[in-house]
């Protein structure tokens, strides 16, 4: 069948554009969802930063900064890797290695780690091996270069402390604290500016043989920084160094490649961007692509009087099908080159939300290119390509005599393979309810997200049975409700169709937007409760860049103290099961201070098995919902990576409840020595005595104050929840528009016959008002129905408990949901009614 646009198509789309209008909005609409998490999808597979610390050294050594699962898949073996919540390190020792390399001039090993002290605030230093100054340009200004006990300071650093060459100065490191003689000031170099105020920096210079002490990795090293022998290639010399450190792990870095290793936020920033521009962007193509061939049916389904014409006047299946098809030819690009240019923009906007809320580095640059775009406006020709065949199908396929016939009234009975269809999703969704009901942590997530599918499909190919069900159940309510809202009820029930076809959108909108917002707004109540009930401490002191290494104990002697215990935040990769697969998550993990009796004082972790006394070397606690997803209990032994990557499996000697607001995993503070990059802890609980003596150790606040600022913590998650929930409502809202209105000027002869058999205008419009509450009311309660069905089992995996729906936000959706109805059906509705009749 030739697909070129024939006289017919363009007859039509030339004399009746308005029948095409809606056609247009949906596929322009779906374009530009698609383009824009397309972008967005690019961007991550091709982000990168370029090297700043880095840049004058054209090779770098470094270790492998993810984790990586090898799974047999039915293609063999898939590696799959995961970035490292901290800095994996290389031994210091392959420095001399590089260094003997054809073509290197030098290797450095190089290292970068906070330091307190002096009159600079607490944590306001970063310290470095002074060898580093050969690739960061770094100069002295005045003495000489560190020995052991020494220190270069920074003129930012110096300035503050108020010392010079020669005067002694207290720092403290991960070693502990000490006092070094200043050997020199020095003017920090582009390498060591970074982040830094130009001209001076708060950065200390330690000797090459101590840094890596001081730093709590004895002998290893961030990277080694190769240089190159004048004229020799950087490709040449990475090839060498590769030969010369074969066999050690590390891994040989060019160009922006060495970038990664200064910023490992760029490997959070892919994986957040691949989140939303392949997670959330599939299943915003699928709704996009599902909605659009919702309205090219719809604009179709609604032209069949024309077809039935045209076959009863000799036109053959195949012209009419050829019909439809060009028609979609002369629609569809338009359509989608246009909606790709909005596209472009909210990717631009959503890529620049994330970097202002720190989610991808500043560095980082949008990419845009035809790929997506061109994708989209495919994407959006197949979609009026396949939805305009399968409406077109059977008017082209009746014969003449029965198409005018068949026309004038609407087919009650839906098709066979459409009904078996729609019960199959709804069995389907319904089996992967229970699915999802059983299961815990990420296998009940994965499920409910197939069931909101499932069920949406569902309303999408049974919508004329639910319709017709919707308008019998309301119209026994609208009986009472005088004469418009009989009218109306009997409208609907004769024309389930279009009822179905102004329904789904709305079921759409609010079934996903409802599923989105009250997930985060159900995680948040719940951890927020576990948060308030779980620090039981008086004085909870903070610091921007950490606490003083004895913190703990200073406040411990502080009068009336009875229990003292630093925190330290960060996080381990825990292999969990899901979807029959093997992952690895990010879990919150605290390194404690002293006993467990201690902690027992400042935090009640609501323990459920077993004892925090016995945490300690080789021995954690864990959240039961952790415990769950790795199938790990009391005694059992979890594997782990630390936050460098060290592998371990420490044995779990209990566990308890509150790991959504508080940290999932609890283990001695010793555990992570040598496995963090600072060794300063980021929280002090405290319990008795008075805040005074505290706040020379940092901020001072109480549980309640603390458990505010960890609510505020969880924002961007928030944020990213209700800007997919806006995106996927925005997108079915506009559908539901589009539809509502094409559906009220298709009905403009049936309005003018009202209209001429007596009816006034304020009577057809209190009848499409009537229709308007009905088509509202059964949208908001199927799609809260998938939206309790999904989330009920999806929370009780997740938490553990019920989902939480603040009443005045689903008020608000409701709300928003009928009155878009309404002014999508009276406002056409006026226009079309626009005569000198009677009011």
């Amino acid at each position: 069948m030739s697909l070129r646009p024939n006289g017919l198509a363009r007859s039509a789309v030339r004399f009746k554009p308005a029948s095409f209008a809606g056609t247009f909005v949906a596929l322009m609409m779906s374009a530009l969802i698609v383009a824009a998490c397309g972008v967005l999808l690019e961007t991550g597979i091709r982000a990168s930063v370029p090297a700043e610390r880095y840049a004058d050294a054209p090779v770098v050594a470094a270790a492998d900064q993810s984790a990586r699962v090898v799974a047999d898949t039915v293609d063999g073996p898939e590696e799959t890797a995961y970035p490292l919540p901290d800095t994996a390190r290389v031994d210091a020792g392959l420095a001399a290695k590089a260094a003997r390399a054809p073509g290197a001039a030098a290797a450095v090993p190089d290292l970068t780690f906070p330091v307190h002290g002096g009159a600079a605030r607490s944590g306001a230093l970063t310290g470095h091996g002074w060898g580093s100054h050969v690739f960061t340009g770094t100069t002295l200004s005045e003495g000489a270069a560190p020995h052991a006990g020494e220190v270069v300071l920074g003129t930012g650093a110096a300035g503050a402390a108020g010392a010079g060459v020669g005067d002694t100065v207290a720092l403290e490191t991960a070693d502990g604290r000490a006092d070094f003689r200043v050997s020199g000031l020095a003017s920090p170099g582009a390498g060591d500016s970074t982040g830094e105020e130009a001209g001076g920096g708060a950065v200390a210079w330690f000797a090459d043989a101590e840094a890596s002490v001081l730093a709590g990795h004895p002998g290893r090293a961030d990277a080694i920084a190769v240089m190159a022998r004048e004229g020799v290639d950087a490709g040449d010399l990475a090839a060498a160094v590769g030969k010369a450190l074969a066999g050690s792990g590390a891994q040989v870095l060019t160009g922006d490649d060495r970038g990664e290793v200064e910023d490992h936020g760029l490997a959070y920033a892919k994986e957040t961007l691949f989140a939303v521009g392949g997670s959330f962007g599939g299943i915003a193509t699928l709704v996009a692509v599902f909605t659009a061939a919702g309205t090219v049916a719809l604009s179709v389904g609604q032209r069949t009087r024309e077809f039935a014409l045209l076959r009863a006047v000799g036109a053959t299946p195949r012209q009419i099908r050829r019909a439809v098809a060009a028609e979609a030819l002369l629609v569809a690009p338009l359509a989608g080159l246009l909606g790709c240019l909005p596209g472009i923009g909210l990717a631009h906007w959503w890529f620049g939300q994330m970097q202002d809320r720190g989610a991808v580095p500043e560095a980082v640059d949008l990419h845009v290119s035809g790929f997506p775009l061109l994708a989209a406006t495919g994407l959006g020709l197949l979609t009026a390509l396949g939805a305009g065949w399968a409406a077109g199908r059977r008017p082209a396929r009746t014969k003449p005599g029965q198409a005018l016939a068949e026309a004038s009234v609407e087919r009650l009975r839906p098709g066979v393979v459409r009904t078996v269809l729609g019960v199959a999703a709804v069995a389907g969704g319904s089996v992967l309810a229970g699915v999802a009901a059983s299961a815990a942590g990420a296998d009940a997530a994965n499920a409910s997200l197939g069931v909101v599918m499932l069920f949406m499909l569902a309303v999408a190919l049974l919508g004329p049975v639910l319709a017709r069900v919707c308008a019998a159940l309301f119209g026994l309510l609208l009986r009472g409700g005088g004469a418009s809202a009989s009218l109306a009820a009997a409208n609907s029930r004769a024309n389930s169709r279009r009822l179905a076809s102004a329904i789904t959108p709305i079921v759409l909108a609010m079934a996903f937007a409802s599923t989105l917002v009250f997930m985060h707004t159900s995680e948040s109540h719940v951890a927020a409760e576990q948060l308030r009930d779980g620090i039981t401490a008086d004085h909870v002191v903070t610091g921007p860049a950490g606490l003083p290494a004895d913190a703990a104990d200073r406040a411990a002697r502080a009068p009336g103290v009875d229990a003292a215990v630093s925190l330290l935040d960060t996080q381990v990769l825990v292999p969990v099961r899901g979807g029959g697969e093997t992952s690895l998550q990010g879990t919150a993990t605290q390194g404690v201070s002293g006993s467990g009796a201690q902690l027992a004082k400042v935090q009640d972790l609501d323990v459920r098995d077993g004892s925090l006394d016995r945490v300690g070397e080789g021995r954690i606690a864990i959240d039961r919902t952790l415990a769950d997803a790795t199938d790990a209990g009391l005694g059992d032994r979890l594997p782990l990576y630390l936050p460098d990557g060290t592998r371990t499996a420490p044995e779990v000697v209990a566990v308890y409840g509150r790991g959504l607001g508080l940290p999932a995993v609890t283990m001695d503070r010793a555990s992570l020595d040598g496995h963090v990059t600072s060794a300063f802890a980021d929280t002090l609980l405290v319990s008795g005595g008075d805040a005074g003596p505290l706040r020379a150790l940092g901020e001072v606040t109480d549980a309640s104050g603390y458990a505010l600022a960890r609510n505020v913590d969880r924002e961007f998650g928030a944020w990213a929840n209700y800007v997919m929930a806006g995106v996927l409502g925005g997108f079915a809202a506009v559908a539901a528009v589009n539809t509502l209105v094409m559906t009220v000027l298709d009905r403009r002869r049936e309005l003018t016959t009202l209209r001429l058999v007596g009816s006034t205008r304020r009577q057809v419009l209190r009848m499409l008002g009537w229709e308007s509450l009905l088509v509202s009311a059964a949208g908001v309660a199927l799609g809260t129905a998938i939206a309790v069905i999904t989330l009920t089992p999806m929370m009780r995996g997740l938490t553990g408990e019920s989902p939480h729906v603040p009443p005045l936000l689903y008020a608000a959706f409701a709300a928003t949901a009928t009155a878009l109805v309404l002014a999508a059906v009276t406002l056409p509705a006026r226009t079309a009614l626009r005569d000198r009749g009677p009011a």
